[in-house]
């Protein structure tokens, strides 16, 4: 018998281990059960063979209807074709040079095929694809054990390892396996009617029925969910450990003066969220929280508010952005806003108040001297930066609050390089304009309390979104070039989006927000089988500013912006249109987050269809932020009946971030949402879903509460301790391999 932990060569031999680790990645016992089943093929229910997409590794159960071999005319050699089928659709399978499989693929046989999916004059084929024929007549007797049951697994499978050789390891694997400690306590298990850990790898991979398989992959799920759950209660708890020395505001404070000088009045929620926050930053233990909210529904304020309330106590807060432009932009927002308030000690400022500095990587020699002068003194109570903070030299005077905006870019590594900057440990307020659906929020997040703004400020204006359509109406985009110089006339500025700099360039969509998993996902919606060749109606900053100045929009104050420039050019072409002394600003997605300029009315978005659902969202949230009423225009030459054109009609339809989270979520597939903003937890989190396993993450959050709150170390559930161990030591080796 082996252990769970035995290494894979003691029950498949070296030569087959070899195989699984090289191809698969895998090493032990645990690693193979753990290689879960994609789906189940049930003996007697064929594939559907019109289901399957040119380009895929699939594995079909079929039966042969055919097979024939042809000779090359003036060639040696031959070609076997079979044809198998599902009964309604045919698959070719074609063979160089092997006619003795004639003998194999008989007409009548069933069997499993394995392969990539091709097309050949209009015909699925599989060029040379493994197969297992089921056994059948007096075969049956001698089958081999995999196909005992109905239920016959399908595996993601590499061309080296077809399924039923990863299906045959397996069962080599459970026919060796010693006993098994659980995870999940016996109570816990007994109230969920859910099988033992051993019980259920057998029946996810050997299921007796349908049922059988389902339940052992809910228990396989739940075991994930809980020990994600354990690890983010555990550091929840730890954060609470923490006492702090309670600070206390002075009377006639900065933040009194800063809102009674506001010419707004707080939405409910605003007032609700900050009074939540006002509780954390004056108790005793360190505040960790989120605050989310849609685009434009006022996180800033709160966040200055909160920044304030500490200056007020004598001590400092800090502001970390993921771009130079948001830094800059949140350092003019703050000056304006704060008025003599960010002018303290300087001729004409308020006695109250503190100075605002800014921190970015652009800065001169002496002008980053001057910014590191005011922050370690403590003569700066309110820092604003990028990653320049967590820069070595850069010291503290006495830092109470750390703010971290657009969460989604940083880290946890990040925000507790920020943290460890303070000698005592600083409240950490982390913000985002992404809406995160609750489960999300309490797998990727649940370290954190969480706030959600979920209305509008009084007073913002209407956004009408259209999706128009390049190819099929062009008269439309002419059109639209029309209505940019329509709202110039009215004196409105008008934000034009192309999703890339330069003809041949990626870059800037990987680094404003997409991924080159994004990217191979646009290019598939889309439609685009250019291998990477521009398509007629790709747009980028580059083309566009000449083709407008000199065209459509001639006449018109047209000005670039994008994340190549030198960083006084950005602030400065930035600072031009913040001031209106620019009529339309040709950009990339540098624009995407913190750019508020409420005289801009209009966004044109070219090739709308190459960004995600969430990226569309953020970057119409630059219009409409003030009283005007504004429109935004995607544009794009995806099929009307493309996924493409759906997802840009389900933005367009509807100004709700957290509806179109969800979409955004499920149209990925929900891509790696759980090690994205959680560093090095996916690799063993395999069958979780948080949208689809709602359910499941809430009864493991409430478990887990029960269980830290009982046992914080885990010291009596040793085998949840080590599940929840291998998070940690994930976590720890993605941070020192960014470092």
């Amino acid at each position: 018998m082996a252990p769970l932990d035995g290494k894979l060569r003691l029950v498949v031999g070296d030569k087959t281990a070899k195989v699984l680790a090289d191809q698969l990645g895998i090493f032990t016992i645990e690693d193979l059960l753990r290689h879960y089943p994609r789906r189940y093929v049930i003996r007697g229910e064929l594939t559907d063979i019109e289901s399957l997409n040119e380009g895929e590794e699939v594995t079909i159960y079929a039966r042969v209807e055919s097979c024939k071999v042809r000779r090359i005319p003036g060639r040696k050699g031959a070609i076997l074709e079979a044809i198998v089928t599902d009964g309604r659709a045919k698959l070719s399978l074609t063979f160089f040079n092997q006619a003795w499989r004639e003998k194999d693929l008989q007409e009548g046989r069933s069997g499993l095929f394995a392969g990539k999916v091709g097309i050949y004059k209009g015909k699925r084929q599989l060029a040379h694809p493994d197969y297992l024929l089921i056994p059948e007549g007096n075969d049956v007797e001698s089958a081999a054990s995999e196909f005992a049951g109905k239920f016959l697994p399908v595996y993601p499978a590499t061309a080296k390892l077809p399924s039923w050789k990863i299906s045959q390891c397996v069962q080599l694997a459970l026919s060796a396996l010693d006993d098994v400690d659980d995870p999940i306590p016996d109570e816990y298990r007994e109230r969920f009617a859910y099988p033992s850990l051993k019980q259920a790898l057998i029946d996810v991979h050997q299921p007796t029925s349908a049922d059988s398989a389902e339940r052992a992959k809910e228990r396989l799920t739940f075991d994930e969910a809980l020990s994600l759950q354990v690890f983010l209660v555990q550091r929840k708890s730890e954060i609470r450990t923490t006492h702090l020395a309670k600070r206390r505001k002075k009377v006639g404070s900065s933040l009194e003066q800063f809102d009674k000088a506001l010419p707004f009045t707080f939405t409910a929620g605003q007032v609700r969220v900050s009074k939540e926050i006002e509780e954390d930053l004056l108790s005793e233990y360190p505040m960790y929280r989120l605050l989310q909210g849609d685009v434009g529904s006022g996180k800033t304020i709160i966040a200055l508010r909160s920044m304030l309330a500490m200056v007020d106590c004598g001590a400092q807060a800090a502001l970390l952005a993921p771009t130079e432009v948001l830094a800059q932009q949140h350092f003019r927002n703050f000056n304006s806003l704060l008025g003599p308030l960010a002018e303290k000690g300087m001729l004409g400022g308020s006695t109250e108040g503190t100075r605002v500095t800014l921190l970015t990587g652009s800065l001169t020699a002496q002008e980053k001297s001057n910014a590191l002068q005011l922050i370690a003194s403590g003569e700066s109570g309110i820092i604003i930066g990028t990653h320049a903070l967590l820069s070595e030299g850069v010291e503290f005077d006495d830092l109470a609050l750390i703010v971290v905006d657009e969460q989604h870019r940083f880290g946890v590594e990040q925000r507790d390089a920020l943290r460890a900057k303070s000698e005592t440990p600083p409240h950490v307020l982390v913000m985002t304009a992404t809406p995160i659906p609750r489960t999300v929020a309490m797998t990727v997040f649940g370290d954190l309390d969480v706030s959600t703004l979920d209305e509008m400020p009084v007073g913002r204006a209407t956004i009408e979104s259209f999706v128009v359509h390049a190819s099929a109406k062009p008269q439309h985009l002419e059109r639209a070039w029309q209505r940019i110089r329509e709202e110039v006339s009215a004196g409105h500025q008008v934000y034009v989006v192309a999703p890339r700099i330069s003809k041949s360039d990626n870059s800037d969509l990987i680094r404003y927000g997409l991924t080159s998993d994004d990217l191979a996902l646009a290019k598939r919606m889309s439609g685009d089988d250019s291998d990477g060749k521009e398509s007629a109606g790709s747009s980028s900053v580059e083309e566009l500013l000449p083709r407008l100045s000199s065209g459509a929009l001639k006449g018109l104050r047209v000005k670039a912006l994008h994340g190549r420039m030198p960083a006084d050019e950005k602030e400065s072409v930035m600072n031009a249109f913040s001031k209106g002394e620019v009529d339309v600003l040709v950009s990339t997605t540098v624009i995407e987050v913190g750019v508020d300029v409420s005289n801009a009315s209009m966004m044109v978005i070219m090739d709308a269809d190459r960004f995600g659902v969430s990226q569309l969202h953020q970057l119409r949230g630059r219009i409409g932020r003030g009283s005007i009423p504004s429109i935004c225009l995607f544009v794009t030459e995806a099929d009307d009946d493309s996924p493409s054109m759906k997802r840009l009609q389900a933005v367009a339809s509807t100004r709700d971030g957290f509806e179109l989270s969800r979409i955004d979520l499920e149209e990925r597939r929900e891509g790696d949402v759980l090690g994205s903003a959680q560093s090095g937890v996916r690799s063993h989190l395999r069958l979780l879903r948080v949208l689809r396993d709602e359910g499941l993450i809430i009864k493991a959050r409430e478990i887990a509460i029960e269980i830290v709150d009982q046992d914080s170390e885990l010291a009596s559930l040793p085998k949840l301790k080590s599940e929840v161990d291998k998070l940690r030591e994930e976590e720890r080796a993605e941070y020192l391999e960014k470092k």
